[in-house]
Formats: structure tokens, sequence, C-alpha cells
């Protein structure tokens, strides 16, 4: 592995070590557009936009668009769209449970559709946001308890003898996390006041989510393997950023967008399914003084790519795997196909997309389900439903999707990073039925 590919995997690994929410991603994610010279917009502000401008803007504080206006008249918009959230466990309100006289719980439910047997016997924290009364008003913070907090218990085999022969967990009974002993009870709202630093009755209400507290790290004879919470989608939406941050195009408007929610249906005010990226679109343009038809004319030759990832073949399970598109980690941009349109790639997409590809000397593979096992859909059908756009769905090979800890390939955020840059600095045109570009 050359030193940029391992610096950039690492470079992967602390962004997901600082982003344990939705909440906490964004919040980095504008870090770097700021450190990078973008100006942050209000949606409930007018918008001020000029040639040669770079912007940025966020809804729910858990999604973000960030948008580079080329200093030329531009003629389309070129969009990455990925997500923040990942599967894992909300605390509920009134969450505190006193457990037989001698255990405090927390109420939790499932957030997405999670692998759950991960999550047992391993430290686990809490992170999100609150809502806090102040003197000016209600203003959102950030919270995160950064320390082993709480835990979720296996019950032991003796007690058990069939677990290892399957076992049907129950999220209200078996999924709950341990807090602490009779000492732990009623502290649990003070806990939280004391780590945002208010007065308990002040906190009016919270988002908080478990996480894994294993950090990421690379492992493998050769370490040509890295394994860390919430790759899906981190590892897309840090790659779409870093490369939105040196991309250059003259004729282009170019977009990446992070939606919340992808794990739950994404039908959220902040989600792929909302006007989020309509409403940014149709901003932009207005602001640059564009028509309703010339804003319909730039999305007739736009395009987008749907970065999330993707399942590699798995070596105890390699029937699971489609005989002829069999994606493995390490060997570049998986381009995912549906016939069913759960993902939206089609000739037409495909085809541009590997042409950019291999003109940057990108690798790249195919991933197609199983005929026999239905498969999940992602960001680009859902968002087209709004903004109608060339797509094509791709995302990185990996293991363990939604586990609290997932595997990837140590080269791969570089082939993303790289991919998505050359998408970003080729210009894509249509004349009738031919697309060129440049």
């Amino acid at each position: 592995m050359k030193k940029k590919e391992k610096e950039t995997a690492k470079e992967l690994l602390d962004f997901i070590k600082r982003s344990p929410s939705a909440f906490h991603a964004v919040a980095n994610i504008k870090e770097m557009l700021n450190t990078a010279g973008f100006e942050e917009l209000c949606e409930e502000q007018s918008w001020k936009i000029k040639a040669g401008g770079r912007y940025f803007t966020t809804r729910n504080d858990s999604s973000v668009i960030a948008f580079a206006i080329p200093e030329e008249e531009f003629t389309n918009f070129q969009i990455v769209a990925a997500h923040s959230d990942s599967p894992s466990f909300k605390v509920k309100e009134n969450a505190e449970m006193f457990i037989d006289g001698n255990y405090v719980e927390l109420n939790v439910e499932k957030y997405g559709g999670m692998i759950c047997a991960p999550w047992f016997d391993r430290p686990l924290s809490l992170a999100g946001r609150a809502m806090v009364k102040t003197e000016k008003g209600i203003e959102s913070r950030l919270v995160n308890f950064d320390r082993d907090f709480c835990m979720i218990p296996n019950v032991a085999i003796h007690m058990n003898r069939q677990i290892n022969e399957g076992y049907k967990y129950s999220p209200q009974k078996d999924m709950i996390p341990l807090i602490g002993g009779e000492s732990a009870k009623g502290k649990f709202e003070q806990v939280v006041a004391d780590e945002l630093k208010v007065k308990k009755e002040d906190i009016l209400s919270k988002d908080l989510f478990l996480y894994n507290r294993m950090e990421g790290s690379f492992w493998g004879v050769d370490e040509e393997f890295i394994s860390a919470p919430k790759l899906d989608d981190l590892q897309c939406a840090f790659s779409g950023m870093k490369a939105l941050l040196s991309a250059e195009n003259p004729k282009s408007i170019l977009v990446c967008a992070v939606f919340d929610n992808e794990e739950v249906g994404s039908l959220t005010k902040q989600g792929a399914d909302s006007t989020l990226l309509y409403d940014v679109l149709r901003r932009i343009t207005n602001a640059l003084g564009k028509t309703e038809e010339e804003y319909m004319m730039a999305v007739a030759g736009s395009f987008m790519l749907s970065a999330d990832n993707a399942h590699a073949v798995h070596p105890h399970h390699m029937d699971k795997a489609d005989p002829t598109n069999r994606p493995h980690m390490n060997k570049g941009i998986v381009i995912k196909y549906n016939a069913n349109q759960k993902y939206t790639t089609d000739a037409v997409s495909a085809a541009v997309l590997k042409e950019i590809l291999d003109r940057a000397e990108i690798p790249h593979q195919s991933y197609v389900n199983n005929s026999d096992i239905a498969g999940g859909s992602t960001l680009g059908n859902i968002s087209n439903a709004h903004v109608s756009l060339n797509t094509v769905d791709i995302g990185l090979a990996q293991l363990a999707m939604h586990s609290p800890y997932e595997t990837a390939g140590a080269l791969d955020t570089d082939h993303m990073i790289r991919g998505i840059k050359a998408f970003y600095d080729t210009h894509i045109t249509k004349e009738k039925s031919t697309y060129i570009l440049d």
C-alpha cells in the first residue's frame, strides 16, 4: 500500500472517530468546508451567490449540501449524494428504567436495520444533540459522552443453550443497555446536563444514539483492510466532500449532498425524499438570475453519482453473491445495477461513468443482487422523484454492512476520492443522443 493511500484511509478513520452521530458528521463536514473557504448560507435568509463562489447550507444540523459555482456561465449540475446516518439505537423519552431494585437501564428503540448480535458485550457510548433553553432562545447543542458509558450484556450460554443455533432478538427485551447499578438511579438526566454543562431543567428535548466505542483499525497480513463503525456511509460522504474541495469545472455547478435518514427511508425534511436538493438547486439558479426554463434545461443536462457502499463477496458465503458480478474490497469503485430500479444505473449513466473512470485509470467493478435475494434501495432513485436527472449508483465493497463494526478495503477510499474528483473535473454535455465528456 502506498503512503498516500494509507494516509487517506487514516484520515477517514479519524473523521469517523469524530463523527459518532449524524449531527457530528455534519459538524465535521462544515469544519472541512469552512477551512476550505466555503461560505455558509442559511435557508431562512436571502442567498447572495456569485460566479466563482463556494457555498454550503445545512438542514436539521444532520444534512448538508455544498456547491461550487464556476467562473463561466454554467450549463448543468454535477452532483454526488451520500448519507450521514447509520443503523443504531435511539434513546426514548423518559428513558431511565430501574430493574429489580439493582440495575439502571436505558429504554431504546432500533433506528434502521442493523445486525443485532455485534452490539452485545462491547463498550458503548451516547452522542447526538440536545435542545437547550437559553437567554436567547432554544439552542441546538452537540453532545458526546466520549467514554465507555454503557453495555448490552449477553445472557450466559448456561441460561440459553440454543444461542448458537439461532436466536431471534427482541429489541425491547434483549437490546437494552445497562448504564449502572442501584446508585445510578435517577441520575441519567443529570449526567446529560453535566455533559452539556447546563442545568437539567434547561434541556427541553434530545436526540441521543448509542455508538460503538471501538476505534477504526488497519488489519490483515499487509494491513489491507480497515474496520470501523459507520463505514456505510461515512466512507462515501467523506470521499465526496474531499473530492469537492479540490475539484474544478469551468462550466458545471459542482454539488455534494449528504442526506440524513437514508437508513429509515429518507422521508423526512432532511432526507433524500424531501425537497432539500430541489430547493437548493432552485435557489442557486434563482440567485444567479436564471429563468424557470433555464433551470429545467440545466437539470436535464445534469448528472448524479448516488454514493452508498456495496456488498463485497463474503469468503464464507460466496453463494450469496451474483454468479457473474462479484465485487471485492480494494478493487475499486462498485457500479450497482438493479432491473427493478432499486439502483438507478442504466446503460447511459454507467457508460458515462465508466469512460470517466477509465480515462483517469481508476479501477471499477459491478454489483448486481443475487436474483434469489432482495436488495435494498438507496439515495438515487428516491431523490430522482424530486430532481430527475441521469444517475448512477456507486459504492465501495465492504463486509458486515449494518454491523456496528464494518470492514472495507484500505485502498478504496483513495479510489473513491479520485473517482469522484475525475467526475467533478469532467464537463458532461449532451447533443441529441450523444454524450460528450470534456
